[in-house]
């Protein structure tokens, strides 16, 4: 018999809130993290502005001993680190540094690129013939699985732990992935999750494809504006999300409070063919992507009461709710509730997917559905396919049983999940 999967801890580090009630509280509130950067300025950005969670000296010594923290130059592990241990102690996990691995506890906790800030340091020393000053932590800082590497040792896990990666759609297909181990019995629980690191050495290419907005350096809070008329490109984000996924029989055993249960979904590709690019969805697979979720988690498109889109403020925005309305056969009134996270963290590139699957399932455990900053006027092409009172501007309480998540990623990928109320 399938196992049924459902989520028990979370953890989070996002530009507008570290820590799950800090978080939460951004959420209702519609709290923006993104803000400007002098750095950027300097360097000569056409956007100079971002956003990255705040991690204080202070915070960093609750996650870190003092070895681990001399010559720690990667803020992706950093984020990854705090919200992979945050969501752990949430679901009621011990951590012992003694005994045997727990064998029956895995890791799937992807990035897109890990370690950007070090390879710059080890490059210096490299080429001013001073390898040997490059520290013993280099290889685990630059290496892509050492995100998981180090929550690994942390928490001790047995099972199978690794890193993925698929640009935009990492987090939520990491996600999938640990569903998919639980369900077929061949763990009885996976931390899934994903980072991403901040900085101009990561943001640069982005800047350089001019897809990013260059009119709000002045007002940055304005910037993201997903779904608008006035949306003008992505800004660029950093941080990590963290889930725990567990045996639903196990969870109920232990008397583990449960968030939420992860009814199925889907990954798939558009292969770079017809609509599809590198830099753009092939709209068929999307669709298909959304289809399949449906299929594969047994449930009907009219069952969907809320999505959180992928919806990155830029044109593709409404050609994303096309292929919604498609896919569900649903459009005007009848669409569901839609929102997007990026109005208030900007697009957390490879951490997008989890921080904004926390956010998903705080909204069905919490019965809200949180606002579209930024979103005062919907671009029309949007207007025309779904009536814009189902972009609510501000926080809405709704008891919402099915929420479906998607994720849409650089290389033509795609990811879907469906998480249901969990109800005792």
């Amino acid at each position: 018999m399938e196992k049924r999967v459902v989520i028990t801890g979370m953890g989070v580090a996002a530009p507008n809130g570290v820590g799950l009630n800090n978080f939460e509280k951004a959420l209702k509130q519609g709290q923006s993290g993104i803000r400007f950067f002098p750095e950027l300025e300097k360097l000569n950005f056409s956007c100079q502005i971002g956003g990255k969670p705040e991690i204080s000296e202070d915070l960093l010594k609750e996650y870190f001993t003092p070895l681990q923290l001399r010559g720690l130059n990667s803020s992706g592990i950093v984020y990854g680190v705090i919200s992979g241990t945050d969501a752990w102690k949430d679901a009621g996990l011990e951590i012992s540094e003694n005994g045997s691995p727990d064998w029956d506890s895995g890791i799937i906790f992807g990035t897109g690129i890990l370690g950007v800030d070090k390879f710059r340091e080890a490059i210096h020393l490299i080429d001013g013939g001073k390898t040997r000053r490059l520290g013993s932590t280099s290889v685990i800082q630059t290496m892509a699985s050492g995100i998981s590497a180090y929550l690994g040792g942390i928490l001790g896990c047995g099972n199978q732990v690794t890193t993925n990666s698929s640009a935009c759609t990492t987090g939520t297909e990491a996600l999938l992935m640990g569903f998919d181990r639980i369900k077929a019995g061949r763990a009885k629980r996976m931390l899934v999750g994903s980072c991403a690191d901040h900085g101009p050495y990561v943001w640069g290419g982005f800047d350089a494809m001019r897809i990013l907005p260059n009119r709000y350096n002045d007002d940055p809070e304005k910037a993201s504006r997903p779904m608008s008329e006035t949306a003008s490109g992505f800004v660029p984000g950093s941080g990590a999300g963290a889930l725990v996924l567990e045996d639903m029989e196990l969870a109920q055993k232990r008397g583990a409070k449960i968030y939420a249960e992860v009814l199925g979904g889907e990954i798939n590709s558009g292969g770079q063919r017809g609509t599809g690019s590198m830099t753009a969805a092939n709209n068929e697979a999307v669709q298909r992507c959304i289809e399949r979720a449906l299929i594969n988690s047994n449930i009907k498109s009219t069952e969907i009461d809320v999505i959180n889109g992928h919806l990155t403020a830029t044109s593709r925005d409404s050609t994303e709710i096309k292929n919604w309305t498609k896919a569900l056969k649903r459009k005007g009134k009848d669409f569901p509730f839609i929102n997007s996270l990026k109005g208030m963290t900007g697009h957390c590139l490879s951490a997008s997917g989890s921080i904004e699957c926390v956010a998903s399932v705080l909204q069905v455990e919490k019965e809200f559905i949180f606002g579209n900053l930024n979103c005062e006027e919907v671009h029309p092409e949007i207007s025309e396919l779904i009536d814009p009172n189902k972009i609510p501007k501000e926080k809405k309480q709704k008891k919402i049983n099915i929420l479906a998540k998607a994720s849409f990623g650089f290389g033509d990928v795609n990811a879907v999940v469906l998480f249901k109320k969990y109800i005792v």
